[in-house]
């Protein structure tokens, strides 16, 4: 692909490693840790800039949106998405859904050290066995070249590494091992939604969920939650784990971190070899950087961009992408949402935001031959977590509402608010795609990312059962429906935080971009790692899954290459 970058200085910048990893997210600081050691020289490299938390705390304080990236730098030279910018991100129009078709993309990721997993829910769960034979089993999707069985021994070494809080009645799949940590507590709004769902007819439990913050002092030198109303947009003590945590783990132990430095172009050999990374800094200084083996994870959007910008003589296709299934088969989770206040008190905004427990009974079964799996959470966060109780306030002006008037009609509206939120999941599809766009660029001249997105109806039926579900509950608890903040199940909304696909795992070159380790199959000494490698994607949250893969790959890589 043709486009110039702004270098501002003759100064050059050069690097030589035995790994290289671009992107010191979740999974690239986790592969930092696990090969950094004495006499293999480890850099990770990282568009975005360091995040310190104390000043990420003060800047979501401080705004008047709280949206999901407030407390971070968006930076200029290495944007991502935001849902409070008053453009699209991704070439589509967000407010315009019905435009050729497409579904509005909105879906949240962030650029600096420890990524998207600053702002994540910290759910961690396992896939389900059936997860990883959608083919086989049920006629849609893709199976996967790996089993549950095989990836157990990885899962459980994750769950140490990140701290997981669990226990028997915990939503998920048989295991040979224990958690690490006891479970998060229930909510006593958890136990009211339990309470109505048993009376619907519909099957199913409210089951915690596994979490990935300390439930208990201590665990891996970090304190125990305490609850804040904030966690999903930032935990402000550092209890819920994030992806700086094994990214310093590896810079203490030698690996080498290089903030502030966006790749843009992956060159290849004659010998279609990796021969090295041409980027340039915050500052407009240009660099390469060589090394032994290259990983790349730097998650299912930036990932493919970076493949196709690579273009040239040697990869004309784009790096890895001989098959023609780079920046396909996009995939997400799309949301149904159903508010309402319940007839007595249930008591929001108590516990780990957004969710400390979910409906289990839909994520699997024969059902998934026509109509997708679903999740619904239970959502702590009441309305919204950091703004409901003075939208309620404003509710009540609107009502004339005032002196004890007041405070006695917004204590009815906050303690009542109840926000059930179903994850519904979306099949892999050609026509999903991500593509740089050369027509729309950043501050350095490098493309944005370009995305075309529609749902089918086998998702489309899954929001509709989920939905249904939803509003029996509801019912039973005698709410009063928002009409305005409920969704349409015609219409689900596509802006959270799970994206994946964009670069399958397979066997072979013919249908996929990786092996099961994440090898290149054209490229012997490129490993590409995290969510993009995704044959399919579940309603299970996809970030201990890719961290088991990635702790495979590393000990695969530390065996063979490096």
């Amino acid at each position: 692909m043709n486009f110039t970058v702004n270098f501002s200085g003759s100064d050059f910048e050069q690097i030589e490693a035995d790994v290289i990893i671009i992107g010191a997210g979740m999974y690239g600081g986790l592969m930092a840790d696990r090969l950094a050691a004495p006499g293999r020289r480890v850099v990770m490299l990282d568009a975005g800039p360091m995040i310190d938390r104390v000043e990420a705390v003060d800047r979501f304080r401080a705004s008047t949106t709280k949206g999901n990236n407030a407390p971070y730098v968006n930076a200029p030279w290495a944007p991502c998405p935001d849902d409070m910018a008053p453009a699209p991100f991704y070439g589509s129009d967000p407010m315009n859904p019905n435009k050729d078709g497409q579904t509005p993309f909105a879906v949240l990721y962030l650029r600096g050290v420890g990524g998207t997993s600053w702002h994540f829910t910290a759910h961690a769960e396992r896939f389900q066995p059936n997860d990883f034979r959608m083919k086989s089993l049920y006629g849609v999707g893709a199976d996967w070249p790996v089993t549950y069985d095989e990836l157990q021994p990885y899962y459980a070494q994750a769950e140490q590494e990140w701290g997981v809080a669990g226990g028997p009645a915990t939503m998920g799949p048989p295991r040979d091992t224990p958690y690490p940590m006891p479970p998060v507590p229930q909510s006593f709004l958890d136990e009211r939604v339990s309470d109505a769902l048993q009376k619907t007819g519909y099957k199913g439990q409210v089951l915690g969920f596994p979490h990935a913050r300390n439930s208990v002092p201590g665990y891996g030198g970090r304190p125990q939650c305490c609850g804040n109303a904030s966690c999903r947009f930032i935990c402000p003590i550092g209890a819920k784990y994030d992806g700086s945590v094994h990214v310093m783990k590896a810079v203490s132990k030698g690996a080498l971190l290089l903030p502030e430095r966006v790749v843009y172009a992956i060159d290849v050999g004659a010998d279609k070899q990796i021969s090295g990374l041409r980027y340039v800094t915050s500052k407009g200084k240009p660099g390469l950087a060589k090394a032994k083996t290259y990983i790349l994870a730097a998650h299912a959007i930036e990932t493919p961009k970076l493949l196709l910008m690579s273009a040239g003589v040697n990869a004309p296709r784009g790096v890895a992408n001989s098959s023609g299934l780079v920046g396909r088969n996009l995939m997400c989770n799309v949301d149904v949402d159903s508010f309402g206040w319940a007839k007595n008190p249930v008591w929001p905004y108590r516990g780990p935001v957004s969710a400390t427990s979910g409906i289990d009974g839909y994520r699997d079964g024969a059902f998934r031959t026509n109509t997708a799996a679903a999740v619904t959470l239970v959502i702590n966060g009441g309305f919204n977590p950091s703004l409901g109780p003075f939208q309620e306030v404003d509710r009540a002006l609107e009502e004339n509402r005032i002196g004890k008037n007041l405070r006695q009609r917004v204590h009815d509206l906050v303690a009542t608010e109840v926000v059930l939120s179903s994850s519904v999941e979306v099949l892999p599809s050609l026509s999903n795609t991500i593509v740089p766009d050369p027509s729309r660029r950043d501050e350095l001249g490098i493309p944005l990312p370009k995305v075309d997105f529609s749902l089918d109806e086998y998702t489309i039926r899954g929001c509709h059962q989920a939905f249904d579900r939803q509003m029996a509950i509801l019912k039973q608890m005698d709410a009063k429906i928002d009409t305005e903040k409920t969704s349409n199940p015609n219409k689900p909304t596509v802006d959270g935080a799970i994206m994946a696909g964009t670069a399958k795992m397979g066997i072979s070159a013919m249908d996929s971009v990786v092996n099961p380790f994440g090898r290149s199959h054209d490229h012997k000494n490129l490993f590409i790692i995290g969510t993009a490698n995704y044959p399919t994607v579940t309603v299970c949250s996809p970030s201990l899954t890719a961290a088991a893969l990635a702790i495979r790959a590393a000990d695969h890589i530390a065996k063979h290459d490096a």
